[in-house]
């Protein structure tokens, strides 16, 4: 077993300014984005732009920052939102949903396909392969303010970890198995996939697929939201439950994108 470390989740600190590590790893992510969507863009016949590039990160960060908070309060918080709206704007207290955040990210896209005049999924194949290791990025932050303690462990694995703040039992580092499979795992998935040209649709699909595939998987090693439980047949947790329409929605569009290649060739 492992103790976890006691870490600052103050990174930086100037006088009555702070700078947490959890923000650093979203900025993190959002660079990572930025260069790998800077060397997609320079291949030949990418279709994209420095300009366009740094606008669809832009577009891609607010979409993601707005969503996650509310995607957060609507699945997970909304009775505490029913009681005090004003928790939507108490973001220093934290919480912040991917699925949420997905929702964001694909409105947000909306607007960046109208002001460049690009086909919606031509956009999402060419933005989600950059996406992974900025989920990692965040993910290791959630390690770092421990955040998501896993379940209950064997106390013979290696790498289970104690929580002291919680308890003194051997947990699942859940937040790291999810940053190794939602973060490098996918991005090495959908680099190589995209890396050749694939139908439209096909990596947005891919995606969704191979993510909710991996989120319902790690959950099994995630202690549910205090707050929650288990929310489906007494073992599947809110994660879970909002994974089912990605691996659905995943599976749809692969299968649309490759029948519309068929026809088309």
């Amino acid at each position: 077993m492992i103790v976890y470390p006691e870490i600052d989740p103050v990174a930086i600190s100037f006088g009555p300014v702070t700078i947490h590590w959890y923000g650093l790893m979203y900025l993190t992510g959002f660079a990572l984005v930025w260069i790998l969507g800077m060397h997609r863009a320079k291949q030949a016949d990418s279709g994209w732009t420095k300009q366009q590039v740094e606008d669809l990160v832009f577009f891609g960060a607010v979409g993601l920052i707005l969503g996650a908070r509310i995607g957060y309060i609507l699945f997970y918080n909304f009775s505490a939102f029913i009681d005090n709206p004003v928790i939507l704007f108490k973001v220093w207290q934290g919480g912040m949903s991917f699925h949420g955040g997905a929702l964001g990210v694909m409105a947000a896209l909306v607007l960046f396909a109208r002001k460049y005049n690009k086909q919606y999924f031509d956009i999402t194949d060419f933005m989600l392969p950059l996406a992974p290791p900025g989920l990692m990025a965040g993910r290791m932050g959630n390690f770092i303010n421990a955040e998501l303690p896993g379940r209950v462990a064997d106390p013979d694995l290696p790498w289970a970890f104690v929580y002291p703040h919680i308890d003194n039992l051997a947990r699942h580092p859940s937040s790291l198995y999810q940053a190794l499979t939602e973060g490098l795992l996918l991005f090495i998935i959908l680099w190589l996939f995209s890396s050749s040209k694939k139908p439209r649709m096909a990596v947005s699909g891919l995606f969704l697929l191979a993510y909710g595939c991996f989120r319902f998987t790690t959950e099994f090693f995630r202690e549910p939201d205090a707050h929650m439980g288990f929310v489906a047949f007494d073992w599947m947790s809110q994660g879970q439950v909002l994974s089912i329409p990605m691996i659905i929605a995943g599976m749809t569009i692969l299968l649309l994108a490759y029948r519309k290649q068929g026809r088309s060739s």
